[in-house]
């Protein structure tokens, strides 16, 4: 596409792209069209990515992924109690997600709300399953979300000795690892299946966890799945 706008052969337009870094869309962040940096930190614990992802909520019987839209709306009808003459609104689930920048090690919730009190106390929950496995939480990095602004928030990180981090506006590939995460959290757990209640997909997120953290192979640790770059695994006394 570049090569006719600038008047050079394809091959004389990939050769100078090639020597810049810049030959691979993958490489560039695509709205910016910078080159985007990417980072790991050198051991466990050392920054741990934290976000939130809205899933609309599924009535009782299903959804329109497992049935039409007429019956899926009936279920909605019958969950929320609801009449016909008005719109049932279902509601979301939050799925308050950590992830551990060095080994990708990840912890989840499903959760009401993103209010800062349920963010602050999944918070604490997520830090003492990393300290099971051995890892003190130095740094977390966490979007401009209102319930991240607020001051008790960080005051709780801090008071745990951690220092919080913000990434900048708008720029959600500085939080790059957890919000790979999410995509993976939704190919893998909230998709992967049609469900037949809200209840059934939250309980398949345990097994969705275990696997990815302890069996599923990850291309940046180099096949190997997130506890393999845990300091002291259960299990491994090294």
């Amino acid at each position: 596409r570049i090569g006719p706008v600038v008047g050079l052969p394809a091959s004389t337009v990939h050769r100078i792209l090639a020597r810049h870094g810049l030959n691979r869309l993958a490489f560039l962040d695509r709205p910016t069209g910078r080159v985007i940096r990417r980072y790991e930190r050198a051991r466990p614990g050392e920054l741990v990515h934290v976000d939130i992802k809205k899933l609309g909520n599924i009535p009782d019987g299903g959804g329109h992924r497992v049935m039409d839209r007429r019956q899926a709306m009936d279920n909605k009808i019958a969950t929320t109690g609801r009449r016909k003459n008005c719109k049932p609104v279902i509601g979301y689930s939050y799925v308050h997600s950590a992830v551990d920048d060095h080994s990708r090690l990840a912890y989840s919730e499903v959760l009401a709300d993103e209010r800062r009190h349920t963010a602050i106390g999944f918070w604490q929950r997520a830090n003492a399953f990393f300290a099971a496995h051995g890892i003190t939480v130095e740094r977390v990095l966490t979007d401009n979300g209102a319930c991240y602004k607020s001051k008790l928030f960080t005051q709780t990180l801090t008071t745990a000795g951690i220092s919080h981090k913000r990434t900048r506006p708008y720029r959600p590939q500085t939080n790059g690892k957890v919000e790979r995460f999410n995509r993976t959290l939704l190919d893998e757990w909230a998709y992967l299946q049609p469900y037949t209640t809200n209840q059934e997909r939250t309980d398949a997120l345990a097994d969705f966890l275990h696997t990815y953290n302890h069996h599923r192979c990850h291309t940046a640790l180099g096949g190997h799945p997130p506890i393999s770059r845990v300091n002291n695994a259960p299990g491994q006394y090294t």
